[in-house]
């Protein structure tokens, strides 16, 4: 299971949080609510700014 964790920070409250780049289920801010990863099955489709990569294998 090779994939990064990145650090997104929430285009609706700036909340940043750590998010698998491979995520199979949605992700979603836990300030506000809005989804901030969507599973495609491959990498996930990330909608907020990625500020870092936190680890990568």
């Amino acid at each position: 299971m090779a994939g990064n964790f990145h650090t997104v920070q929430c285009p609706d409250c700036e909340n940043e949080q750590t998010v698998f780049s491979k995520a199979a289920s949605e992700v979603n801010c836990v300030v506000c609510g809005h989804r901030l990863a969507s599973p495609t099955g491959g990498k996930a489709k990330i909608d907020g700014d990625v500020t870092e990569t936190v680890a990568s294998r």
